[in-house]
């Protein structure tokens, strides 16, 4: 077992390194430089090549990615330019907005998608299996910038139960925070709970034709009790990876719904350095979300060889 999470482990630094230095190159690819943003227009030749000096951006570019490495590599992921503090505490800053989000948009999509998915499986060729198909397909083909604009016109405007927009830190209250975030926190579940939904019936399908199910109902086991703690406990364990993922993603990927919402977030944070060529600050982001990816994938595989022994088995026998 150790040595099934020590070759995962190994197999994380080079997908780190490849991501860190993809994000460079892209970065001094794109036109433009932070220079033309804090200089304006209007600055001259001179005085652009004198900040670029300053910034150490003068330099070749193996010269600045091998300085720019090694400060990661020792915990530094350096310091904005525009925000004028390191890297590392401009996010954790912006940590609590987009961190409360995912945890309440992956509860709607774990929610609504095991339910709506398990609800097909059971009711297989039924009225509610093709609602339960149609409301999934509804939430795959709708952008989530329209479901969050809907959802403020009809609870926010026309009915005033919950507010526009903005964010209420966790030290207003619990109940402050969470009115804040449910409309953005179904926005972005609503969309995840429908891929959620289609692969838990395919799942749920496939685990109800089983035999050990078929045993478990001739029996006269209770039906609750054969989906929920016979058929769904072993359908789960392939999803453990679509969830991971889907927290991973709900931490880098709700640029559109905190702007849309107007929460101060990693996500906006990201979206403002953008526009600022703000290097070091959009390299260190990118950095940690993919640092978050390899970090969850890392989790669902060892969690894997927790719930089935088999797999690290497998893994030891095959190196």
């Amino acid at each position: 077992m150790y040595g099934y999470i020590a070759r995962r482990i190994l197999q994380a630094v080079p997908v780190m390194m490849l991501v860190a230095t993809a994000v460079f190159l892209l970065l001094r690819l794109t036109p433009g430089d932070p220079t033309d943003m804090l200089l304006g227009p209007e600055a001259t030749p001179e005085r652009a090549a004198e900040l670029r000096r300053d910034l150490g951006l003068d330099r070749p570019l193996p010269v600045q990615w091998a300085v720019w490495f090694g400060h990661v590599l020792r915990g530094d992921l350096g310091e904005s330019i525009f925000l004028r503090r390191p890297v590392v505490q401009a996010i954790w800053e912006r940590a609590e907005p987009t961190l409360m989000l995912t945890l309440l948009s992956l509860s709607v999509a774990v929610l609504l998608g095991l339910s709506l998915g398990v609800l097909a499986a059971v009711r297989h060729g039924t009225w509610a299996d093709l609602l339960a198909m149609f409301i999934s397909m509804a939430g795959i083909s709708m952008p989530t910038f329209w479901i969050g604009l809907n959802l403020i016109l009809v609870f926010a405007v026309f009915l005033g139960l919950l507010p526009v927009a903005g964010y209420k830190p966790l030290s207003d209250g619990l109940w402050e925070n969470v009115r804040y975030l449910l409309l953005p926190a179904i926005t972005l579940g609503f969309y995840d709970s429908a891929l959620l939904a289609r692969m838990t019936r395919s799942m749920m399908l496939g685990v109800l034709k089983e035999n050990y199910v078929r045993t478990a109902r001739s029996i006269g086991l209770p039906e609750r009790r054969v989906v929920l703690r016979h058929a769904l406990r072993n359908a789960l364990i392939p999803l453990l990876t679509i969830v991971g993922l889907m927290f991973a993603g709900l931490m880098g990927g709700a640029l559109v719904t905190e702007t849309v919402f107007n929460i101060p977030g990693v996500g906006r944070l990201l979206i403002q350095a953008v526009v600022r060529r703000d290097y070091a600050l959009v390299q260190g982001i990118v950095l940690v979300i993919a640092g978050l990816y390899v970090a969850i994938n890392l989790c669902v595989d060892i969690l894997y060889g927790v719930l089935d022994p088999r797999i690290s088995r497998s893994e030891s026998r095959t190196t």
